[in-house]
């Protein structure tokens, strides 16, 4: 006897929630090396974990590879491979292209996609997809690939922009990998990036996102405390600021330390602060002067939450305010920051001025916050549930730190 047929109709714009992830898994739209079946502790509340491939191939530069394919791009410009099976180490300042385990085969159109599944005693199953817009892809570095300074971008086949995945994309994926201030140890199976998948694409708007705050608060103050409408910044976003005000001894942010040993990214809570990181106190005149090309560390002055309706990305740093960077990982799954009990959490910038030093100043407008709708809401959230390690969060280093 078939087994009950299984069919859903997406009918609202938003980012997929895990739920419809597990969905497109089993539709084959996302999958997997079959060496390495996809895992079911690679599904995060509104994305999928992507996995390192068995090999880095260490390329000349980066590139996007427009009218070709990125194996045929690699081919051109490598230099070397190096497996990873077993781990090896990333040199800091080269470049390698790593193809991921995973694959993706995107529908060309919101016609309905329908999949025959079968079990050990070949008992048919059926999955049907309906969409009423089609589905595109995003990536983003994972918080902890940030933290530690590794500048990384998927790319596709023929693609013009890293880390968008179009309608109808059928192939592979492939992860550039910079390490800038510290060289890593990766090995297979490891994760440094997230995809989320759209249907369709919806931001909130100004409007929206002030009707939300007013009902169910997404930024608090110092004290903890909603902020007020009055003071709320938007535009096309919500703005944040960064903290560098503190008592004296204080440490408000850290810089990274030159010529340091490398990480293995294997190893969670193990790597002493002091010896990759310089502490950055607290000072009378709550600003500090940023050296060029220097990689620092610091936390958002406003504590944010993102309720379980809504994802969020932080936005690249506007280049006419100054010339910083001011992250890497920009992602925030729903329930980041947890209830309106829990008064939010801290966002952590990671903070680069390029060409020329640069003063910021405690409570300047650093990034802002775009909001997108969850197309439902996702079966959980971020949070203890799944050990989620940046729930609560002030200023806080990667997880391959110990507490200090």
């Amino acid at each position: 006897m078939p087994q009950t047929l299984k069919e859903v109709q997406l009918r609202t714009k938003g980012i997929l929630p895990v739920q419809k992830l597990k969905l497109l898994r089993e539709l084959g739209i996302i999958s997997s090396d079959e060496k390495y079946p996809i895992l079911e502790d690679q599904f995060q509340p509104n994305s999928i974990d992507l996995r390192l491939g068995e090999v880095a191939y260490r390329v000349r530069c980066s590139f996007l590879p427009e009218n070709d394919t990125v194996h045929d791009k690699v081919e051109k410009l490598r230099m070397y491979e190096v497996p990873i099976t077993d781990g090896a180490v990333l040199e800091q300042n080269c470049v390698y292209i790593i193809p991921l385990l995973e694959k993706l085969k995107m529908p060309r159109s919101n016609a309905t996609i329908q999949k025959a599944l079968f079990n050990g005693n070949e008992e048919a199953s059926e999955v049907k997809l309906g969409s009423v817009e089609t589905l595109s892809a995003k990536a983003n570095p994972k918080s902890s690939t940030g933290r530690l300074d590794v500048f990384t971008r998927v790319i596709t086949d023929y693609s013009h922009r890293f880390e968008e995945i179009t309608p109808g994309y059928e192939g592979g994926l492939y992860l550039e990998v910079v390490p800038k201030s510290f060289s890593i140890k990766v090995k297979t199976g490891q994760r440094l990036n997230q995809l989320r998948v759209r249907h369709g694409f919806e931001v909130l708007s100004d409007q929206d996102l002030l009707r939300v705050h007013g009902s169910d608060p997404l930024l608090f103050n110092e004290e903890q405390k909603p902020v007020s409408m009055e003071k709320i910044k938007v535009n096309q976003g919500l703005f944040m600021s960064v903290h560098l005000k503190g008592k004296k001894g204080e440490i408000i942010g850290y810089k990274a330390k030159k010529h340091n040993n490398y990480i293995d990214l294997d190893h969670i809570g193990h790597y002493e602060v002091d010896e990759f990181w310089e502490p950055i106190y607290a000072n009378q005149n709550d600003q500090l002067i940023l050296e060029p090309e220097a990689f620092y560390i610091f936390a958002s002055k406003e504590r944010i939450r993102v309720p379980a309706h809504l994802a969020c990305e932080m936005m690249a740093y506007d280049t006419g305010s100054g010339e910083l960077r001011t992250h890497y990982a920009g992602f925030f799954d729903s329930g980041f920051g947890g209830s309106v009990e829990d008064k939010g959490a801290r966002a952590v910038l990671e903070v680069r001025s390029h060409d020329v030093p640069f003063m910021i100043e405690d409570g300047q407008t650093m990034f802002s916050m775009q909001f997108e709708p969850n197309a439902e809401r996702p079966d959980f959230v971020y949070g203890d549930e799944i050990e989620s390690n940046y729930q609560g969060q002030d200023l806080k280093l990667g997880k391959h730190f110990k507490e200090p």
